[in-house]
């Protein structure tokens, strides 16, 4: 089911996909269905929804961006999208980000199992993007969902080097975040940006938004604690 699904999908939108990626897919959701026996890592565990709602929302980026260079995703949970977009471009230098070290395990294993390398952060977004060796030192920073926009640009855009770019993953209402976001990447020294929009094989809608980094962003931000929800900027 998986391999039939992302196959189909791959071929109708013109992404390329070989048999040892789909098997790799497959490997992927073998494990997540069974780690989500002992650990809350999705709501979705079957084969059709997997793919769907998880591999191909995620690779769905190929179609809108070059993915190449180094990766951060934030807040990655189940590893979505970096693990699925380190399958398609091995060649990507990938950093997973999340709060909660048992996801992490479980993140490590999987790429034990799909003999591929990515480094593994335990951190609160905020924390991580204070320090040296992670400020501005990524081609690209993307999250799904995480946060709402305003909240989401002060949490990912520092880890942007200038040139680089976020990208954030959202549902049917991502442009009306943006409009609210623009104050957001101005102050954080965020660009231009570009809203696409993706009609998943099951009818969901998805919101793709990439903003460039311009310059270097100010040295207040991310700010501590819960600042950033409650006062967005």
């Amino acid at each position: 089911m998986i391999s039939s699904v992302l196959g189909k999908w791959c071929r109708d939108n013109d992404v390329e996909i070989n048999s040892e990626q789909l098997e790799h897919f497959e490997k992927y959701a073998a494990l997540l269905k069974e780690w989500n026996k002992k650990m809350n890592l999705t709501a979705i565990d079957d084969d059709e929804g997997i793919a769907i709602k998880h591999f191909i929302d995620s690779i769905s980026l190929l179609k809108f961006a070059d993915i190449r260079g180094k990766i951060i995703d934030i807040g990655t949970g189940a590893g979505f999208p970096g693990i699925p977009l380190k399958i398609m471009r091995p060649k990507i230098e990938l950093t997973l980000l999340d709060s909660l070290n048992k996801r992490l395990i479980f993140l490590e294993e999987v790429c034990r199992q799909l003999s591929t390398d990515a480094e593994l952060l335990h951190s609160r977004a905020e924390d991580a993007a204070v320090k040296s060796e992670y400020r501005e030192k990524y081609d690209i920073a993307v999250s799904r969902a995480v946060a709402n926009l305003p909240a989401l640009c002060e949490y990912c855009i520092p880890y942007v080097k200038c040139g680089g770019m976020f990208i954030s993953m959202k549902g049917p209402d991502g442009k009306n975040e943006l409009a609210a976001s623009e104050n957001a990447i101005r102050l954080l020294g965020g660009g231009r940006n570009k809203v696409e929009f993706l009609s998943l094989p099951d009818g969901s809608s998805r919101t793709v938004i990439s903003v460039s980094k311009l310059r270097s962003t100010p040295t207040k931000y991310p700010r501590r604690g819960q600042k950033i929800n409650k006062n967005p900027l």
